[in-house]
């Protein structure tokens, strides 16, 4: 099905190189990984290059109701195998009606409202290699109609490829697993494996101040479950086991003047549980703080988990977005989160900058603190990381 989809969507972006609508952007971004501590192994380093390459198409037709996008994304590591890797992030064709839109091919879709956590976004599988941040995914074949109505927009999809979770290879740093995971032999709850066909359905609608998403997802668990090898004792591997669930979710955003109240809140079940979890906040800003041009946002959010050794499971984050809204585009966030029940914690600032009319400059630390052998973020304080990415823009 996979392959199909993906023949259909590279003919139709062969066939749209013809036309004088469509555009090319896109960007080249050289990256540097330096880790503070030492390795856990001898085959791991402690620095790192690597090379992205993502261009962007967007096609319109000349009906001007049709568009097609093509988004690839390519990397090349300098020690991880595995994370050298190619994607396709975006390749479909689109119908814009005046009252609906139809979407068939490869795509993304992002649904969520908090800074630390987006526990309602499960249309697409994360792409762990990339970042452990869990913002970049995988593009995922899709059938999506919106209905476009007064009484809010209603989304239906149709998912017939399930996309398994990329991991880093024992070569490749930050490792956040107690051992190496083997994505080749992963297990399945569907005897129909990454072919099941997955299904979800989304409501959103903006009532006054209230920005509103109600969400339902049946099909494939994008979070493996770590299975323990035992077939090889002197070599132990985790396999990756993806169950079968169903999600319910709510997304709600409340705009007050300076304030942004947020909740992003899911039920979810399986063979194994039957859980709740949340992420509720707030973001407050202060513009033009003494008599500048900069924008200081301080961000607070609890976060929490009915099950038992999850790495959010009764957490508060605290952090602040500053923009300089200078010419350069200054940005940075800076954020910590704090375990409740515990003495453990995590933490990151992430920082950019353009520099002249083509370049972007990224910065990223990431790491955690005062964590022991069973915790969840033991191995991030021993992956402890600083990123720095130059990127070309086009």
């Amino acid at each position: 099905m996979a392959q199909r989809l993906f023949n259909l969507a590279t003919l139709l972006t062969i066939l749209s190189f013809g036309s004088q609508a469509a555009e090319w952007s896109g960007n080249i971004t050289l990256e540097s990984r330096i880790f503070a501590e030492d390795a856990q192994n001898s085959e791991q380093a402690d620095t790192n290059f690597s090379l992205s390459f993502e261009p962007e198409l967007y096609h319109l037709l000349s009906n001007s109701r049709d568009n097609i996008a093509f988004t690839p994304f390519i990397r090349i590591d300098q020690n991880d195998d595995d994370r050298s890797h190619a994607d396709i992030r975006e390749l479909y064709w689109q119908k814009i009606a005046k009252n609906w839109e139809l979407t068939l091919g490869i795509n993304k879709v992002f649904w969520g409202v908090t800074e630390t956590i987006h526990l309602v976004d499960i249309i697409n599988q994360t792409d762990a290699i990339e970042n452990i941040d869990g913002e970049d995914k995988l593009g995922q074949p899709m059938a999506q109609l919106t209905l476009i109505r007064n009484w809010g927009n209603l989304d239906f999809f149709i998912m017939p490829y399930f996309r398994e979770r990329s991991f880093p290879s024992i070569d490749g740093r930050p490792q956040l697993t107690p051992l190496p995971v083997d994505t080749d032999n992963s297990q399945y709850e569907s005897d129909d494996k990454d072919q099941h066909i997955d299904y979800a359905l989304r409501w959103s609608k903006y009532i006054d101040i209230w920005d509103i998403g109600l969400s339902y997802f049946r099909g494939t668990n994008r979070d493996p479950e770590p299975i323990l090898d035992t077939g090889n004792p002197g070599n132990p591997v985790l396999l990756p086991f993806y169950s079968q669930i169903e999600q319910y979710g709510l997304d709600l955003q409340a705009t007050l003047e300076s304030w942004l109240i947020k909740l992003e809140t899911i039920h979810r079940r399986d063979q194994f549980t039957d859980f709740t979890a949340s992420a509720a906040g707030f973001e407050y800003t202060f513009v033009g703080v003494f008599d500048s041009n900069t924008d200081i946002g301080l961000v607070g959010e609890h976060l929490y988990d009915e099950r038992n050794n999850q790495p959010f499971q009764n957490d508060f984050a605290l952090g602040a977005r500053i923009a300089l809204n200078d010419v350069q585009s200054t940005e940075i966030l800076i954020a910590m989160v704090d375990d409740l029940d515990g003495d453990t914690y995590s933490y990151f600032i992430e920082a950019s900058r353009r520099l002249g009319d083509s370049y972007k400059l990224n910065f990223e630390l990431r790491g955690a603190g005062n964590t022991n052998v069973n915790d969840t973020l033991y191995r991030l304080e021993q992956d402890r990381l600083i990123q720095i990415e130059l990127g070309y823009y086009f």
